[in-house]
């Protein structure tokens, strides 16, 4: 494979989308009553040799909105203590603002024309980003239902759909005392996709 097979700009790799890396954590399953609680989102830039890496990670915790269901199931398996003053949350009017406003700045950068959400079992994650925007008149940067979902990316490259199974599967290591931190999650799920497209990339070739 020679050189001249790789891209090496973000706008020729994805069809000008910019591929952002998103991992929320909330209080539960239904993107329209639950609340959403933790949000991050990890910027990706691509190198000289066409290989993608970890540029910038955003995240903040968030203030259930008014009338937000908080499934005590939910707040168990993330441990999140919503009330807890420590966690410092914001509105989900500045989360949107502090999440999307330097993915706009990256578009701006790259010359892509959109951000295209990353997220493993992604649809779970897009809702609640889109029901935030919804909520909050905020523009949002992301294509409103196509995505990149690192669960079905790393089922056919690894044989693996859960994440943790996945990343180490990938050769990357794995905190489980970290787990279920969307700064953590996020963080790892960006590696895992990054693994999987530069090796595609490097043994494959795209075209």
């Amino acid at each position: 494979m020679t050189s001249s097979n790789i891209k090496t700009t973000m706008v020729e790799r994805f069809r000008g989308f910019l591929p952002v890396v998103i991992d929320v954590e909330t209080g539960g399953f239904n993107a329209k009553k639950d609340a959403l609680l933790e949000i991050a989102a990890v910027i990706l830039r691509m190198d000289e040799h066409g290989q993608l890496y970890r540029h910038e990670t955003h995240s903040c915790h968030v203030e259930p909105f008014a009338g937000a269901n908080l499934d005590p199931a939910a707040l168990e398996f993330t441990g999140i203590d919503p009330h807890h003053p420590f966690r410092f949350a914001v509105s989900e009017k500045e989360a949107a603002k502090k999440i999307f406003d330097p993915i706009r700045a990256e578009l701006k950068e790259t010359k892509c024309s959109r951000a295209i959400m990353v997220a493993h079992n992604a649809f779970f994650d897009q809702g609640f980003v889109n029901a935030m925007a919804d909520r909050t008149g905020a523009k949002n940067p992301f294509h409103a239902f196509s995505s990149f979902d690192t669960a079905t990316l790393a089922g056919l490259a690894y044989g693996q759909t859960v994440l943790a199974k996945a990343v180490q599967a990938a050769g990357i290591k794995w905190e489980g005392d970290k787990a279920h931190s969307a700064i953590y999650d996020t963080e790892r799920t960006a590696d895992l996709f990054c693994k999987i497209v530069n090796t595609w990339d490097q043994e494959v070739g795209f075209r």
